[in-house]
């Protein structure tokens, strides 16, 4: 366990446990991308996994997910299917079931259809060979390190619901121009290393990108600037994927309504129409 310079007694209560398995290191605060690696350097087993410290895992992940790997040797990476649950642990909803496999190198591209950074199990020698967690991203890192692991290998599915992520308000998420200038990053970073792999994928990727940022800025919105940036963030998925204006116009119209309805009711209005009278 890697205590990232918390200051609500986490160590305290890790040390005072018995039980010998469980190993406390400690470092000033880092980040989760220099925390995550601090673990990799002081871990001495074949089969690495992550867990951040607000999400959950059910009882059986660790045992599906080693036997996935022994079963298929070639396979370097698995992972499983993800629910999302509140800040008290109760349901809020289901995460993607996609079910890629095998060579998802170009679909990963496309979406991070892992979702965060508590699902995945790898082998150590497939992180020995493509490099560690980038620190210098404060933010989407384990999807960058995710998409070199998957140019060089291949990755199995255990289809169940397995990760139990917390929505937690104010997470390292919820700065959505980070967000975006370090998802920007990792597409470019990866298109400049596979440019051929990849660029078929390239505005299939931004699309989706944008679309994302568009539906958690909106469940963010309270305040007009929020509300703008939201249909900059659908502005942006249309230009990169105009297909989409057809393929899903139900749901552009509702978000686009919604975006609207935020604009003319968010509490900026509300204060300078209160202002006029």
């Amino acid at each position: 366990m890697v205590d990232d310079g918390s200051s609500d007694g986490t160590a305290a209560l890790v040390e005072a446990q018995s039980d010998g398995r469980i190993h406390l290191l400690t470092q000033v605060n880092s980040g989760a991308a220099a925390a995550r690696n601090h673990g990799i350097e002081a871990s001495q087993g074949a089969l690495i996994t992550f867990l951040d410290a607000d999400d959950l895992w059910t009882p059986e992940k660790l045992a599906d997910q080693v036997a996935a790997l022994a079963a298929n040797s070639q396979v370097s990476v698995v992972y499983s299917w993800t629910d999302y649950i509140d800040v008290d642990g109760q349901p809020l909803y289901p995460g993607g079931r996609v079910k890629h496999q095998g060579d998802v190198y170009a679909a990963l591209f496309q979406q991070n259809f892992i979702e965060n950074g508590s699902n995945l199990m790898v082998r150590r020698s497939a992180i020995e060979q493509v490099g560690v967690f980038d620190p210098d991203l404060a933010s989407v890192h384990d999807w960058e390190l995710w998409l070199r692991l998957a140019e060089a290998g291949e990755f199995a599915l255990v289809p169940k619901a397995q990760i139990l992520y917390r929505v937690m308000p104010g997470s390292i998420s919820s700065n959505l121009s980070r967000q975006e200038h370090n998802l920007r990053r990792v597409v470019e970073a990866a298109m400049a290393r596979s440019p051929q792999r990849l660029a078929p994928h390239r505005r299939s990727s931004l699309t989706n990108l944008y679309q994302y940022l568009t539906f958690r800025s909106l469940s963010l919105g309270q305040t007009r600037r929020q509300y703008l940036q939201s249909l900059r963030y659908l502005l942006l998925v249309w230009f990169h994927g105009p297909q989409i204006l057809w393929q899903r116009s139900r749901l552009m119209a509702i978000t686009l309504a919604k975006i609207a309805l935020g604009l003319l009711l968010s509490p900026v209005v509300l204060r300078e129409r209160w202002a006029l009278h």
